[in-house]
């Protein structure tokens, strides 16, 4: 099943998303790595925050780079969401607008014939 974006970009955020939690988990993995074989020095419970702060620093301009064409199709999916629902909300209010001006028509027609 696909949806109006296509079949390649209908879970564009769940992709993006997933592969952003994957950079992070290869970075973390890495420091651990790091931290187990004395590079970066460890020490108790503050050390591996400190290798988990580590690997998001470090994941975070590795997906930027790695990820950009994801996060345009994300983007995109998002955009065409969004933009969906402002239509249909226009159209929405365009009805109840309507019907409120034949409303106010019938009363003041039977106003004028009164």
């Amino acid at each position: 099943m696909s949806s109006s974006n296509g079949p390649a970009k209908s879970h564009a955020t769940l992709r993006y998303t997933s592969l952003r939690v994957s950079i992070f988990l290869g970075c973390l993995l890495v420091a651990l790595l790091l931290g187990h074989f004395g590079i970066i020095p460890v020490s108790g419970q503050t050390g591996v925050i400190f290798l988990f702060l580590l690997a998001a620093i470090a994941s975070a301009p590795l997906s930027y780079v790695l990820l950009s064409r994801q996060r345009d199709d994300m983007s995109a999916q998002i955009t065409t969401k969004v933009s969906g629902m402002r239509s249909r909300t226009a159209d929405r209010i365009a009805a109840q607008n309507a019907e409120e001006d034949a409303a106010d028509e019938a009363a003041r027609a039977a106003a004028a014939r009164n």
